[in-house]
């Protein structure tokens, strides 16, 4: 199992838990694909049918439920996108997200046996919705303790929701973009292995997705993939996957990949419209996609050159589209989706409006996340400023 990371944009090599080249530019997990056939795929439950593309072994238990969502054709929404609409479902997820591919893998690797991941005894995460419930979800199904960081101002109800699976959740003032690499600084002196939004284990885990849509279309392919993006980890790890199938030669006609953001916070879209080749921060705007309304996305450049390798593109949505589009799933075709999610539907839809997406392409829309999230538990946390953090995770390590 290797623990090697790779810089898609300089090439270059590190080991150990390091989420960042030297250049500055995200790393992922340096998998060998050439060889990979769809007849190496295997019998196992989820996700783990593909263990020839991935670091570790299918787990028992939980971990063996994440992946493996429907693929659904569903012509009720062709009218109102206006092209073969396909629906990528990780509400199907355990904790009703994409978010548990990486949490699931993630802890697998660092609970691998003969792994050579450094040991860690507690995992972390920064996050104020999917990410933080799934890591702790995961965590507690491993035994492991685990820290929650959100931000100050998080809606009491996505306290309640995480706090269910009884994780130390710390509310955090400050700058909370400075926080992700913060705690990538503190994590490895803590013994804390942080499953951020874009770390190498966390994408490992979320390229699945895309070795599923493409499984399911093979021996053909999917013309466009579109999907709600807001770190660019999960959009990075379906542009990897592409690349790997590619380089196995089982694709022969890589789908365009594009991103659909909120347009109150739509830094990656920005960028695209300004022909940019990096994503610069922008201010925070209010959206009812609250969970993709990411000013500083750390993966936002590699989300552009994915954007580019695949000729695809990236829209920033207004709050009534979205709304319009969440409204549509679930009246047409049954599904209740957070309005994050409903970005997916509701891009496809403008980017036909554009020219972008014709009315015969085969799209598959990811629709990340369930709207029928339970509010369970107590939503109580601490609140600690972000320049004694460091001691606070000393403390979290010595209870």
């Amino acid at each position: 199992m290797s623990a090697t990371r790779r810089c898609y944009a300089c090439g270059s090599r590190e080991t150990g838990l390091v989420a960042r080249c030297s250049c500055g530019e995200a790393l992922w997990l340096e998998t060998d694909a050439d060889s990979f056939d769809w007849n190496d795929v295997i019998d196992a439950p989820g996700m783990w049918r593909y263990e020839s593309l991935l670091p570790v072994s299918a787990p028992d238990g939980l971990f063996a439920a994440a992946g493996g969502t429907p693929l659904v054709r569903e012509p009720s929404l062709d009218a109102f996108a206006g092209a073969r609409v396909h629906l990528k479902v990780e509400g199907g997820n355990p904790t009703g997200s994409f978010k548990d591919r990486g949490s699931a893998l993630g802890l697998a690797v660092l609970q691998a046996d003969g792994r050579e991941e450094p040991a860690v005894d507690a995992v972390g995460t920064v996050s104020h919705g999917n990410m933080a419930i799934s890591t702790s979800a995961y965590a507690a199904a491993s035994g492991l303790p685990c820290v929650v960081l959100v931000p100050e101002d998080i809606p009491e109800s996505r306290l309640e929701t995480i706090s269910q699976f009884d994780p130390t959740v710390l509310r955090v003032a400050g700058d909370y973009g400075r926080l992700y690499e913060r705690t990538l600084e503190i994590g490895p002196a803590r013994d804390i292995a942080f499953l951020n939004s874009d770390v190498p284990l966390r994408v490992e885990g979320q390229k699945t997705t895309a070795l599923e849509i493409c499984e399911s279309f093979a021996p053909d392919a999917p013309d466009a993939i579109v999907v709600p993006t807001s770190s660019g980890g999960h959009f990075s790890g379906i542009w990897k996957a592409l690349r790997e199938l590619e380089s196995a030669g089982v694709l022969a006609d890589v789908p365009r990949l594009y991103a659909v953001q909120a347009a109150a916070s739509a830094p990656i879209a920005e960028a695209y419209d300004r022909g940019a080749s990096e994503v610069s921060r922008v201010e925070r705007g209010e959206t009812v996609a609250y969970s993709i309304g990411n000013p500083d996305p750390p993966s936002g450049t590699r989300a552009l050159a994915a954007i580019e390798d695949t000729d695809g593109a990236a829209v920033g949505l207004e709050d009534p589209e979205i709304l319009e589009a969440q409204r549509t799933l679930a009246s047409e075709a049954g599904l209740s989706v957070e309005a994050s999610s409903a970005t997916a539907l509701a891009g496809i839809r403008r980017l036909v409006d554009a020219g972008e997406i014709d009315s015969s392409d085969d799209v598959v829309a990811v629709t990340t996340g369930t709207g029928l999230t339970d509010h369970l538990g107590s939503g109580s946390a601490d609140l600690v400023e972000i320049e004694a953090l460091e001691d606070r995770l000393a403390a979290f390590r010595d209870d």
